[in-house]
């Protein structure tokens, strides 16, 4: 019991040392990017989550590297109940915009449709981000990664050559790889270049009949598909989530099976196993 109470003293030390932080940055600097096509930060949200937004987008909006856009991508239903304290952020470069209400897929398949002809890099709301984690994803993009991401689990097969139960791949990995088997996680942000992605990824009647909850197990098949293999940089990714973001119920869900593992047997059946080097 000590030992809990000690870990919840630290987290919470962490907590407010980010939000100090986040507070001190100046959201008007940063440097041009360098990639060859414009760079646009992606990221959704819901009333449930709309607490602790503010800190999320002021650590997107205060980044080294200077996106082009960052747009927050809402349902309709979801635009009135914005907090004024994210309104006041359109002041330094916030794009409010509607779309469907496509769950978290609303955090790339819009942007996708309005500017596939950019490098998206997608984000969670309820997290804290560095000032310089877009830098280090434009940097791989640089030199040449087509998907780049912080953090990601690599896929272990079984004796046939398919995907082992989700629980048992080897998650977080700690060290900078590039394979078939990199599995990128969202929640730590990933940069998509260009074209990266299968045609299919925009196809709403399919990811939400295959993967309704899994957008990572769809991202995953549709870079794959597309023959593009993700890669991971830097070591252990290490997840700050804000308190009272209710960021923990998707992520428990699809670990234990009950979301991903459905979502991998649903894309194995309708498109087979893409896992493998081309």
């Amino acid at each position: 019991m000590i030992s809990d109470l000690f870990r919840q003293f630290k987290h919470r030390r962490r907590l407010a040392r980010a939000r100090a932080e986040l507070q001190s940055r100046d959201l008007a600097q940063g440097r041009a990017h360098g990639l060859p096509a414009p760079l646009i930060v992606s990221v959704t949200s819901y009333a449930a989550r709309f607490g602790t937004l503010a800190l999320t987008l002021r650590g997107l909006l205060g980044q080294s590297v200077r996106p082009d856009r960052v747009i927050l991508w809402l349902a309709q239903n979801d635009l009135s109940s914005l907090p004024a304290e994210v309104r006041a952020l359109e002041a330094h470069g916030l794009q409010v915009q509607p779309c469907p209400d496509w769950r978290s897929y609303k955090k790339i398949v819009p942007a996708l449709l309005e500017h596939g002809d950019s490098y998206i890099v997608t984000a969670d709301d309820d997290v804290y981000y560095p000032h310089d984690w877009l830098e280090g994803l434009v940097l791989a993009a640089r030199s040449g990664a087509q998907v780049a991401c912080h953090r990601a689990h690599r896929v272990t097969l079984d004796a046939a050559g398919l995907p082992r139960p989700y629980g048992e791949w080897d998650h977080n990995i700690t060290t900078p790889d590039r394979s078939p088997l990199v599995f990128l996680t969202g929640v730590s942000g990933v940069i998509y270049a260009p074209g990266a992605l299968h045609p299919d990824v925009t196809n709403a009647d399919l990811f939400t009949r295959l993967a309704p909850r899994s957008d990572d197990v769809w991202l995953y098949w549709m870079h794959r598909l597309n023959g593009v293999e993700a890669q991971k940089i830097g070591g252990k990714a290490r997840i700050l989530e804000w308190e009272g973001s209710q960021a923990q119920s998707l992520r428990s869900e699809n670990l234990h099976g009950t979301g991903n593992d459905q979502a991998i047997a649903a894309m194995l059946g309708h498109y087979g196993w893409p896992g493998r080097a081309e």
